[in-house]
């Protein structure tokens, strides 16, 4: 029998098992943590995050960030191949919402690619919205 996934708000990590999980989910090398420093980022930038552990293991993590007033979004889903398709990022997503309501907010934003609609609008009842995106790197520096 498989070990249950324990989810917490604001749970303890590690910045090189986050950046670990992170270069999995993404599919990059893995950042040291000079590199990305997840612990200061987060303490600057968020309202808060999500971890999920199988017994000791990071099996998953949601950033949680917002504008300080009513606005919140969730960044970097990361779940586990082993541990997805059973309700992991589901109940991360929802921890995040419940907690950002908590904190004041009115919404919960979300952008993603096509192939995971069905998590986001199916699985966590996101509404489809329309939005848009401009590629900074590609921008003229002149």
């Amino acid at each position: 029998m498989t070990p249950p996934v324990t989810v917490a708000w604001r749970g303890v990590f590690d910045n090189s098992e986050l950046n670990a999980l992170h270069a999995r989910a993404f599919g990059h090398r893995v950042y040291d943590g000079t590199d990305w420093d997840w612990k200061s980022l987060l303490d600057r930038h968020s309202l808060g995050w999500v971890t999920a552990r199988r017994e000791e293991r990071l099996v998953g993590f949601v950033n949680v960030l917002w504008d300080g007033l009513i606005h919140a979004w969730i960044q970097d889903v990361m779940v586990e191949d082993d541990s997805r398709r059973v309700g992991v990022g589901t109940q991360m997503v929802a921890t995040a919402g419940r907690q950002a309501g908590l904190a004041g907010c009115e919404w919960l934003h979300v952008d993603f690619d096509d192939e995971h609609r069905p998590f986001y609008i199916d699985a966590c009842g996101f509404t489809p919205t329309q939005g848009g995106l401009i590629a900074l790197r590609s921008l003229d520096p002149g």
